[in-house]
């Protein structure tokens, strides 16, 4: 059994949970911000600028009318998308980090190297948002997305190569 007081004192362990904080709170952000953009969309036309909701499910436009009226909500917007996008590109890259992060900690890896692996996933997934949601030309997106997949993957072949039986 895990005594917790332990796990509290180990350095590895608590900058991996202090590094993890960061980019969960960081990914909680992207749900939040896709939803206020649906909801503050603006268009300009002419002179003027509209407010567009964007909404993907029927149920969410409800509140906005019935019928006909309703259905015009129900709509995509390439920035909304772009949002969503960076939100999902988080999911499907933090949840292995997560996972394999927890298990590179408690191997008994090196302090200072364990750290640069943290420090270089969640900068890589701060910069792949910026570059995402600004957006700026590629490589920007592209070379933020496979720094953190090649910390994820180094990790994992030192915890592999180090600690597990294969």
């Amino acid at each position: 059994m895990v005594d917790l007081t332990q796990l509290m004192e180990n350095e590895v362990f608590m900058a991996f949970a202090s590094y993890t904080t960061i980019v969960l709170s960081k990914m909680m952000f992207m749900s939040t911000a896709t939803a206020f953009c649906r909801l503050t969309r603006k268009v300009r036309h002419g002179r003027q600028y509209f407010l567009l909701r964007v909404f993907a499910n029927p149920e969410d436009c409800a509140s906005f009318g019935k019928g006909e009226n309703a259905k015009k909500y129900l709509r995509t917007d390439d920035r909304v998308e772009r949002v969503r996008r960076a939100h999902l590109n988080d999911l499907e890259n933090i949840v292995p980090f997560l996972g394999i992060g927890l298990l590179y900690s408690l191997s008994g890896p090196d302090l200072s190297t364990a750290i640069l692996h943290f420090r270089l996933f969640v900068g890589a997934r701060i910069y792949h948002t910026i570059a995402y949601l600004i957006p700026l030309p590629q490589p920007n997106r592209a070379l933020a997305f496979f720094l953190g997949y090649g910390v994820t993957l180094s990790m994992a072949y030192r915890l592999l190569r180090s600690r597990l039986y294969l």
